[in-house]
């Protein structure tokens, strides 16, 4: 009996990883980095808690992180990507300074949120956070498959499992289910 339970508790943890982003359990430290290159790249008016929550996923806001395949940072950006940014905008200029991480990442995002101009902005933030994840192409691949290619319903079907389970998190980090 305990072990299932242990089993259940363990299984609850994993589906609500994180407290919301707007608890206190999470630095405010990278706060204005956030809100700057959000206002730089989306707009004023646009909620900078969604690129925070995409730290959070990618990193648990830890500057250091680094992934098996070699992404870095707050952002967890490959080094060929930052270089490509860095090339057309070369003061982003070490990738490992969490101000250029959040710069290029939310930079990044943007490039990945202007291909999908025919989807509500609910829409094209999550297809835009797909392509973070699994990559443009992908998510294009998965586009093709499906009637309503502006629909994340749909086209999240398509798409790995870990992709989906990306999004999903940030959704949750944002209070958005």
């Amino acid at each position: 009996m305990t072990f299932f339970l242990g089993l259940i508790l363990s299984s609850f943890a994993w589906a609500n990883p994180d407290p919301p982003v707007h608890s206190n359990k999470w630095t405010n430290k990278y706060d204005r980095h956030f809100k700057k290159y959000s206002k730089r790249y989306f707009g004023p008016l646009f909620d900078w808690h969604w690129f925070k929550s995409q730290a959070i996923a990618e990193s648990g806001l830890d500057p250091k992180a680094e992934s098996h395949v070699g992404a870095r940072g707050l952002m967890q950006i490959m080094p060929a990507t930052f270089g490509d940014i860095s090339d057309k905008i070369p003061h982003y200029m070490e990738l490992d300074e969490p101000r250029w991480n959040i710069a290029a990442g939310i930079y990044y995002d943007r490039l990945l949120y202007r291909k999908f101009p025919k989807s509500t902005e609910q829409e094209r933030m999550y297809l835009a956070l797909a392509s973070y994840n699994a990559g443009y192409g992908r998510v294009l691949k998965a586009r093709k498959r499906v009637k309503n290619k502006h629909s994340w319903k749909d086209v999240k079907e398509h798409l790995p499992g870990q992709t989906r389970a990306y999004v999903y998190r940030i959704r949750k980090l944002m209070g958005d289910k």
